[in-house]
């Protein structure tokens, strides 16, 4: 697919984008935002991966919605690769799920709480798709090669990082952009998600918390440093969207923000 061939092997001068919604909430839903981000990045020539949890295993609260069925999820994610000729990702929390999850997407993401679980991460190698691994809130930028390393021993090399932000205290994460140039000397793309970098998990009220409104403020600085991708979590309507809509990007923003990284990616590659 002409997306992940210009992600591995440096065709386009731009950066890429993951975007979509946080889980798989509706078809409708889906199908409308892979439709509108996809017209989006056609005309800025940005390569554009859809994403989308089929299901949500870690939420604040039991009573937290994790999903439409799994099976029902994937085939609408397998939907979107078929209408739009969209690259699509997905998390993976189990080594079973891998092998699952592979037949619909063609990334397979593992979640910043698993990124040191070795079967899941060989699991996810052996399907031999592209394993992008989230940074855990909870390990340094160095520390990342070795589950890098975990992916290239079962013979995969076609494996992403992805920058989430770092715990800072109890409620809060902070961005170290040094780490980008860090894992980008593991030799992979590295990828900085806007959307999870400003959660503020751990609220009392059990529903973790963020600040939407500095998107763009992680997204620009992270397109100055040289980043490889961004990943950004957008939705019609953020406040009635059914996981992660306090971090969400409303889907009418996208687009001014898109124009503003493009113009400073282009700058620095001057």
């Amino acid at each position: 697919m002409q997306t992940l061939d210009q992600i591995f092997n440096n065709k386009s001068s731009n950066f890429f984008l993951i975007a979509g919604p946080c889980i798989v909430e509706s078809e409708s839903i889906v199908m409308n935002i892979a439709e509108k981000v996809k017209m989006m990045t056609q005309q800025l020539n940005i390569p554009y991966v859809f994403k989308a949890s089929y299901r949500k295993a870690n939420r604040s609260s039991v009573s937290s919605f994790t999903g439409i069925g799994d099976e029902v999820s994937l085939k609408i994610l397998q939907k979107v690769n078929s209408e739009f000729d969209l690259p699509t990702t997905t998390d993976i929390h189990t080594e079973e799920e891998a092998a699952m999850a592979a037949e619909y997407v063609d990334i397979l993401q593992i979640p910043a709480f698993l990124c040191r679980q070795t079967t899941l991460l060989q699991a996810a190698a052996a399907t031999g798709k592209i394993v992008n691994i989230k940074k855990g809130q909870f390990l340094s930028p160095e520390s990342m090669k070795f589950a890098v390393d975990k992916v290239r021993a079962m013979g995969n090399d076609r494996v992403m990082q992805t920058d989430r932000g770092t715990s800072f205290g109890y409620q809060d994460l902070i961005v170290d952009y040094r780490g980008i140039p860090t894992m980008q000397t593991f030799g992979t793309p590295v990828v900085m998600d806007c959307t999870h970098a400003l959660q503020q998990p751990n609220q009392s009220a059990g529903v973790t918390g963020g600040r939407p409104d500095l998107i763009p403020t992680i997204a620009k600085a992270a397109v100055a440093v040289g980043c490889d991708g961004l990943f950004i979590e957008t939705h019609p309507d953020p406040s009635t969207a059914k996981s992660d809509g306090a971090n969400m990007l409303p889907l009418d923003q996208l687009q001014g923000l898109l124009e503003q990284l493009v113009r400073i990616r282009s700058a620095i590659l001057v």
